[in-house]
């Protein structure tokens, strides 16, 4: 009985021998798995963003020329981002507005991380236009922020809407200051 289960490479248990055969199927599994692997990761890969715009992925902006009502505009991501380097005047303004008028609520102090530099992304939260509103010659609107003529949307010094058919607020990018002179958005 011995020499029959040995000759049909089971042990006395019952339990199959590893065999050679076992050996070559494993193996060959193994170097099909990393076969596939090896032809499917460049297509996979190719979903990835490109150097380019993982290069966006941050701006660092230079704040210490801008002058005290100053706004400039950079790009971040394919978007204009206005920075205003907002007057006293603008910011008292800002504040006094009762939550009552406002189409979005959202108190100034929960869109400005330090005072007196207001940081949006640019573009009319109603159909994607850039508002007017960041040249010293340009339309400011009814309440002294930005103008979307496009629509007739009105922003306030906080970019809050106020008139207009804009549903929210102008959005606030995610930012940071790394100096007194130094904003990285994104």
């Amino acid at each position: 009985m011995a020499e029959a289960a040995a000759s049909h490479g089971t042990h006395g248990s019952g339990t199959p021998d590893v065999t050679k055969r076992d050996f070559l199927k494993l193996t060959a599994a193994a170097f099909a798995a990393v076969g596939t692997g090896a032809i499917v990761w460049p297509f996979i890969s190719q979903l990835a963003p490109a150097r380019d715009v993982l290069a966006l992925a941050s701006t660092d902006v230079d704040i210490g020329p801008v002058t005290v009502g100053q706004a400039i505009t950079v790009m971040w991501r394919g978007k204009p981002v206005f920075l205003r380097h907002r007057t006293p005047e603008e910011i008292a303004a800002a504040k006094a507005v009762p939550m009552s008028e406002l189409k979005d609520p959202a108190t100034d102090a929960s869109r400005v991380q330090r005072e007196p530099w207001l940081v949006v992304i640019g573009v009319c939260t109603h159909l994607g236009c850039i508002p007017l509103g960041q040249k010293p010659t340009d339309p400011k609107g009814d309440y002294g922020g930005w103008f979307c003529p496009c629509h007739g949307s009105h922003y306030d010094t906080s970019a809050r809407i106020r008139k207009g058919p804009a549903p929210a607020n102008l959005h606030v990018p995610p930012y940071a200051f790394t100096s007194d002179r130094a904003v990285r958005i994104g």
